[in-house]
């Protein structure tokens, strides 16, 4: 029986969450490299499977799919013995999972990936910073976690909708937040500290999917580790601008 392969870049949030589901719950795939820093999305080659060139795409037998959500609710249904809390068989709580999705993708990625490219990421890429759209993500996402720790959040389960299990909304949604890591402590602390449901929730994630959350989250630290160098040697008048990271996915 064949693989399902997952074209992934770790930096890219939504493709933590696919490789993240696929580990957690025996999945067997291959894990094929996109480096999206060296703009491997853009090949013919991956163009044939994801017209829209971008991370993660997967590829099941002759099915090709990508957009993460809906890799997520394919791969939580065609395999079997996959937990029922991932993705519920009831309808109305699947209709539950994806509202949460959709309200993901026009607010919270909207916030959290332009704040952490234009506030610490790009000097990275080789690109210069851009305070006031960072400024602008910063407000979206701010607004966004208010309302996942009041409206999402709400409720007596450590999960998202008042669940006492994780679904794929809540994979996705930490692997998002999971992005702020490359923050600073101080600005990390600004944003999040105020969320004490929000922190929480991240830790109950974490430890749900361990030891493959951390694992594919250590591409975070290692990218942080070469932007306080760079930010340092910047401090020295020194910019190592060949330095470069994987660039996150927008998708």
């Amino acid at each position: 029986m064949l693989k399902v392969k997952v074209y992934a870049d770790r930096m890219s949030q939504p493709s933590r969450a696919v490789l993240i589901f696929c580990k957690v719950n025996g999945i067997e795939f291959d894990e094929i490299k996109v480096e999206i820093s060296k703009r491997q999305q853009l090949s013919p080659e991956f163009a044939a499977i994801n017209p829209f060139k971008k991370l993660p795409a997967i590829v099941d037998g002759r099915f090709k799919l990508f957009e993460s959500h809906a890799i997520l609710i394919y791969l939580a249904s065609a395999f079997p013995g996959i937990a029922d809390h991932w993705y519920p068989a009831d309808l109305s709580r699947r209709a539950r999972i994806h509202s949460v999705l959709d309200w993901h993708h026009l607010n919270l990625r909207h916030g959290a990936a332009p704040f952490v490219l234009h506030s610490v990421l790009a000097p990275v890429l080789g690109l210069p910073l851009n305070p006031k759209a960072a400024a602008e993500a910063e407000k979206i996402l701010i607004s966004s976690l208010l309302k996942l720790e009041n409206i999402w959040l709400k409720g007596n389960g450590r999960y998202l909708l008042g669940n006492l299990q994780p679904s794929i909304a809540d994979l996705s949604l930490v692997c998002e937040i999971m992005q702020l890591e490359l923050l600073d402590e101080k600005d990390r602390e600004r944003i999040l500290g105020p969320h004490k449901k929000v922190k929480e929730w991240i830790e109950s994630t974490r430890h749900a999917t361990r030891p493959h959350f951390d694992e594919v989250h250590k591409v975070l630290y290692k990218v942080k580790e070469i932007i306080r160098a760079n930010q340092s040697n910047q401090g020295d008048g020194v910019m190592q601008s060949k330095t470069k990271a994987p660039l996150p996915s927008k998708m």
